[in-house]
Order: C-alpha cells, then sequence, then structure tokens
C-alpha cells in the first residue's frame, strides 16, 4: 500500500515469475492499446507472470486462461495492481 492508503501500481514489466495483479490501466500509442486490448488486457482483468526469457525479453503470462507472451517494451505501457 501506498501512503494514500491506495494498492501500489508497478509496470508488468517490473513483477517477477509468480507475482500477479489487477490490470488498472495501458498507455502508450492508441494501436499498441488496441492490440493489447484485442490480447484480453483489460482493465479489472487479473494476470500473473509465468516466465521470463533468460535475458528478460519476451516475458510469458497467464490471462483469462489462456499463455501470452510480450515484449518487454510492450510490458511497460501495462499498470496493475498488486
Amino acid at each position: 500500500m501506498d501512503s494514500r492508503g491506495g494498492k501500489v501500481q508497478r509496470r508488468l514489466s517490473d513483477l517477477k515469475p509468480g507475482e500477479g495483479g489487477k490490470i488498472v490501466r495501458i498507455t502508450g500509442p492508441p494501436s499498441l492499446r488496441r492490440r493489447l486490448l484485442d490480447m484480453g488486457l483489460v482493465k479489472g482483468a487479473y494476470i500473473e507472470v509465468v516466465r521470463k526469457a533468460p535475458l528478460g525479453d519476451p516475458m510469458e503470462f497467464l490471462v483469462k486462461g489462456y499463455n501470452l507472451s510480450l515484449r518487454k517494451e510492450e510490458c511497460d505501457n501495462v499498470y496493475v495492481s498488486t
């Protein structure tokens, strides 16, 4: 929790395997936001990190019952509440 009593928002790319959270916002250019939304990354969805590649890119996630791989720069645009 932050100092105001709210939940902490973190970038998806900052999470470690086994960690997860509820998606609170998606930033970036409209074309990227639309693409992420089409893949099921919508506000309120729970997402969990399954694993990271050895160099950290790409990352694999479990969201809405399926596995999804994203590049780190795409993950930087997704914020979750942990």
